[in-house]
């Protein structure tokens, strides 16, 4: 799944915005933190994001895929070592700024994969059925309050 957004910025600035994972919590409606050891991050880093969302609270490890300023930055979400999620960032420059998709795919296959739904419903309370339509209002929200910061 994904959500596309033009921001009249340059693609490197909004690829250092996104890739400054400590930052995200000005941009995601669920992640209120993230502690990186040792920044800045880059391919193999790893840190962890700190969420809420109402009164649900949790925390994930992730890990850098992808760092290839300015066109993509990835990572993997896990929890008790369980692969949950591939969230991330492609930058397409246009005439007049940047075409920046936010993309997500869900993890939660194969062997652990009823352990990790119900993990998520524990920690998240958000229920299967409605994970990708809520993912994707929080994409919109992401990508709203990226261009706003941008574009001052």
């Amino acid at each position: 799944m994904e959500e596309s957004i033009h921001i009249k910025a340059a693609a490197d600035t909004l690829y250092d915005s996104v890739a400054d994972v400590r930052a995200m919590g000005r941009w995601s409606p669920e992640c209120r933190r993230v502690w990186l050891p040792r920044p800045p991050a880059r391919r193999g880093s790893g840190f962890v994001g700190f969420n809420r969302k109402g009164p649900w609270v949790w925390f994930t490890w992730c890990r850098v895929v992808r760092a290839e300023r300015p066109h993509a930055f990835t990572f993997r979400v896990s929890t008790f070592g369980l692969p949950v999620a591939e969230w991330g960032y492609r930058f397409n420059p246009t005439e007049d700024g940047t075409r920046v998709t936010e993309h997500w795919t869900d993890l939660r296959t194969g062997r652990g994969a009823r352990l990790t739904e119900l993990l998520g419903l524990v920690f998240t309370g958000t229920r299967p059925l409605l994970r990708a339509a809520r993912n994707r209002a929080g994409m919109r929200t992401t990508l709203h309050r990226l261009k706003q910061a941008a574009e001052g």
